[in-house]
């Protein structure tokens, strides 16, 4: 659901970058009574010599046999060869800090914000959106006004709905309702209102069923209500209404946050009408809720492991700089505002990556091609078994009989 190409590029940019800066200045000083983390040597001085080439690797860290395996390969080739060894420096680029949420109780993988559910509304409907009573409804000018959303836990969708004008004897509005996954053009599923069928009406709004699935996870929605008529709607501004949110399972997010498909980016944000939604896996969400002080103790314990391993790992090869970030792709990224500059030649690996982004055979997916620079998403056993056939024959790929 992201692309992680295009949020990874300016990442490894910006971390190459601020290594090459780093290099050029000492280190700075540590508060005394640091925790463990802080105890890893950040920026430690290497000998004050040029390169025309920096080279760094984004690696998670936890990716202690990726690490080894480059060593062991293309990086092992660079420090042995008399010429190449004087002239590229490589460095592996890692986040200073682990962060402190373990995975399955994060809101987002690629970040390090608790996922905060509590009291989760189970084995009922809820409606998404609620006004107060003394709440005054009308027309707007706007004809078509859109809000976007995030899924935190797994829901399923059962009804669109849209709010009612209470000047009008019942529904004489045609309006169209439609829910879009975040960078997709085509609607995952319609609501139409017409007088002729206007659904039922719960509370101060009318509603339709809809085809039902399950919305996972991390799902990112916009829901768009377009008035067919040359009147607007009926809508509010988000500070207006109450959002249910079911305990905390899924949030309101603004435009500049969602993906609004660009056909309704002229479109005002707001809410014209709502959505009936229901939990899944309830019992799956309770027992991970009842679990999580027990899964938080045993993750700070093993975050204190991994300082100590990564901080002999360091020692042992002195191929490594930290970063003072926790150790999300997301907070690598900010380094790229903080440190661009132009004046270093570069490239730029992940784990196993090594390559010139600009250039076409810079691959995204797992194959293999001849004089290939990169090789995404192979195991570390995968990875040796290529570069043997590269040492062996000239081509990663195969190895004619000769």
């Amino acid at each position: 659901m992201r692309n992680w190409l295009v949020l990874l590029c300016p990442c490894v940019l910006g971390a190459a970058l601020h290594l090459w800066l780093r290099l050029r200045s000492p280190p700075p000083a540590r508060a005394s009574g640091a925790g463990p983390a802080d105890q890893l040597a950040l920026f430690p001085q290497w000998k004050s010599t040029h390169y025309d080439v920096v080279v760094g690797v984004l690696s998670a860290r936890n990716n202690h046999e990726l690490r080894n395996v480059i060593r062991s390969t293309w990086m092992g080739h660079l420090l042995q060869h008399p010429t190449l060894s004087q002239r590229v420096l490589v460095k592996f680029i890692i986040g200073a800090h682990g962060c402190e949420v373990p995975v399955e109780d994060r809101e987002d993988p690629y970040s390090c914000k608790l996922l905060n559910i509590t009291n989760p509304v189970l084995n009922q409907e809820i409606e998404a959106f609620s006004l107060s009573e003394d709440s005054s409804s009308g027309l707007s000018e706007d004809r078509i006004v859109s809000v976007s959303f995030r899924v935190l836990y797994p829901i399923v969708i059962t009804s669109l709905g849209v709010f009612y004008d209470a000047s009008d004897v019942g529904f004489q509005r045609n309006i169209t309702v439609k829910l879009y996954q975040a960078e997709q053009e085509e609607a995952l599923f319609i609501a139409r209102f017409s007088p002729p069928s206007c659904g039922v009406q719960v509370n101060k709004l009318w509603y339709k069923p809809v085809e039902q699935f399950i919305l996972p996870e991390s799902f990112e929605g916009t829901i768009v209500w377009e008035s067919q008529d040359l009147h607007g709607l009926v809508s509010r501004n988000l500070h207006k209404v109450t959002v249910n949110d079911g305990g905390g399972v899924l949030r309101v997010i603004t435009a500049g946050e969602g993906a609004l498909p660009h056909e309704f980016l002229e479109g005002v944000e707001g809410v014209a009408g709502g959505f009936i939604y229901t939990i899944q896996e309830g019992d799956a969400l309770l027992h991970s809720l009842h679990s999580r002080p027990q899964r938080l103790t045993d993750h700070i314990r093993n975050l204190h492991e991994e300082d100590a391993l990564l901080k002999e790992e360091s020692s042992v090869y002195d191929d490594i700089v930290f970063v003072d970030v926790v150790d999300t792709y997301h907070r690598v990224g900010s380094y790229q505002e903080q440190y661009l500059t132009d004046t270093v030649p570069w490239s730029l690996g992940v784990d196993g990556l090594i390559g010139l982004w600009k250039d076409s055979l810079w691959l995204c997916e797992k194959t293999c091609e001849t004089g290939m620079l990169s090789s995404p998403q192979y195991s570390p056993w995968e990875l040796t078994e290529l570069w043997k056939l590269k040492e062996r024959c000239g081509d990663p790929c195969r190895c004619e009989a000769r």
